[in-house]
């Protein structure tokens, strides 16, 4: 380095422009718990909740009550989403591949594809009146019992 004329010349040379990292005084560890975002009028050790005890026997989610309710459950969406989808599918397969039988004339006028797509409606109220059924007689009454399960087990 140059210095100008006149001016005095460093003591030190400056060969770096940052500390060395051994002369940077260490911090502080860190918490590893959020406890060092308090505020200063906050405790810095929280009283830690108890954990809930857990009743003896075996845990409810491994329960054979919940895979049949699981497989109730599956087979009532299967049903009802073939049913509604499956027509809809039905109704674009024959609209697609079959058209003359889609403007085949049925009683009044009216064609068949049109027919078809009128009763798009019925079916699918159908389905959601199977799902319903279904539902009241064998997942409700499951999904009681494994209620009702497990209020008896948390009050233990």
């Amino acid at each position: 380095m140059h210095e100008p004329h006149g001016a005095p010349p460093d003591p030190q040379p400056r060969t770096q422009a940052f500390p060395h990292p051994a002369d940077i005084p260490p911090h502080p560890p860190l918490s590893p718990h959020p406890q060092h975002l308090t505020y200063p009028w906050q405790p810095l050790n929280p009283p830690v909740p108890p954990r809930p005890r857990r009743p003896a026997g075996p845990a409810l989610g491994h329960h054979s009550d919940i895979r049949i309710l699981r497989k109730a459950y599956k087979w009532l969406r299967r049903v009802a989403t073939c049913t509604a989808l499956g027509y809809f599918t039905l109704f674009l397969v024959l609209s697609a591949y079959a058209p003359q039988l889609m403007t085949l004339r049925v009683d009044g006028g009216l064609s068949a594809g049109l027919l078809l797509g009128l009763c798009q409606l019925p079916v699918t109220f159908a389905a959601i009146a199977v799902y319903e059924r279904h539902a009241r007689r064998r997942v409700d009454p499951l999904s009681e019992r494994l209620r009702r399960q497990a209020e008896l087990e948390a009050r233990r």
